[in-house]
């Protein structure tokens, strides 16, 4: 899909959006790769009083696909655009794009997608957004090393000190 059309669809989910408190309105649009074709899906922020409870335009965007898809299948997005239509025009680059928590999200769920961010001029990669991203990449159960202490081995190396007489 075309950057200006996806920041577009982008721009019409914030309008969506549910922000009495800060008063952002954000949308994002994602797009996924299957065999029958690219398949949008678009979200907008709403925000609680309890504010850990807000969910980020990002993410219901990318939750969206999912159910798009048959169960258990991972989408493959491509394309992922973020507008926050309440950002002021002469607003730097750092305060338009996602925040830590959608970022975490982009990176496992669309870590090959190329990211467009209104106002920011530059298409954007996952690391341009998250450099150093945490990566849970976990080995089979067979196939992890177990730590092993020798019998009579101090487990704490402030053992042997504690046990010193004073």
């Amino acid at each position: 899909m075309e950057r200006e059309d996806l920041l577009a669809a982008a721009r019409a989910a914030a309008e969506h959006a549910y922000a009495p408190y800060s008063r952002f309105h954000v949308g994002a649009a994602a797009v996924m790769e299957t065999p029958e074709g690219e398949l949008v899906a678009t979200g907008a922020n709403v925000e609680n009083a309890s504010y850990g409870l807000t969910i980020c335009a990002e993410r219901v965007a990318l939750a969206s696909l999912f159910q798009m898809l048959p169960a258990g299948a991972t989408p493959r997005v491509i394309q992922v655009a973020i507008a926050c239509i309440d950002a002021p025009e002469d607003a730097s680059d750092e305060a338009r794009v996602p925040c830590g928590a959608c970022r975490q999200w982009l990176a496992e769920l669309a870590p090959e997608a190329i990211y467009y961010v209104d106002g920011v001029a530059r298409d954007l990669a996952l690391p341009d957004l998250l450099p150093l991203a945490f990566q849970l990449k976990r080995k089979p159960r067979s196939q992890r090393a177990r730590a092993r202490v020798e019998p009579g081995a101090s487990r704490s190396r402030h053992s042997a000190a504690s046990s010193k007489s004073v």
